[in-house]
């Protein structure tokens, strides 16, 4: 398994969890469900690519990789 891969598995298992203790159900209007939903996937797959990249960085710049 390649360090990306186990990065991303990481950073999905992360994110995931903390975007789950977040209620932001209040700014979104009333019957807007699949807007949410779409809201959420988009805001985690870049929470995930983001936190993927800088993990990456960071061990690339102090040579753990």
């Amino acid at each position: 398994m390649s360090v990306k891969a186990f990065l991303y598995l990481f950073s999905s298992i992360v994110v995931i969890w903390s975007i789950d203790s977040v209620n932001i159900n209040q700014i979104f209007k009333k019957n807007r469900i699949m807007q949410a939903k779409v809201f959420y996937f988009l805001l985690a797959i870049s929470m995930i690519q983001l936190l993927t990249m800088f993990l990456y960085d960071l061990f690339e710049a102090t040579k753990f990789v």
